[in-house]
């Protein structure tokens, strides 16, 4: 059976911090963002749709504060909590892709 998939809502308000929150698709009230929430009304290419546009933000937000820190502008704290958000975000997003590539696979086996 295919086990239950989540996706993560990216807050890139700020270049230096960004948040994290998890949501699940089998919905947890009151976890979900004012974009997650319009995007779960929608259908499931919308969702990934957001969560793909979210996840590129951060990923771009973490290389804008390494290159700051590079330069001087940001501190060392600030470009290694943009890092790591980055980099989980991308992981998050490789975990996703790889559900989403076993359902389809599954989906190729079933009997017709």
């Amino acid at each position: 059976m295919i086990e239950a998939l989540s996706l993560t809502d990216f807050d890139v308000s700020s270049v230096g911090t960004q948040s994290v929150r998890t949501q699940s698709i089998q919905g947890t009230p009151g976890a979900a963002s004012a974009s997650a929430s319009a995007a779960a009304a929608g259908d499931f290419s919308t969702v990934l749709a957001s969560f793909a546009r979210d996840t590129m933000g951060t990923l771009k937000s973490g290389e804008a504060a390494a290159i700051s820190g590079i330069q001087g502008k940001v501190p060392t704290q600030k470009v290694v909590e943009a890092i790591m958000s980055a980099e989980q975000a991308l992981q998050v997003a490789i975990a996703v892709r790889d559900k989403v590539v076993q359902a389809y696979q599954e989906i190729g086996r079933m009997a017709i």
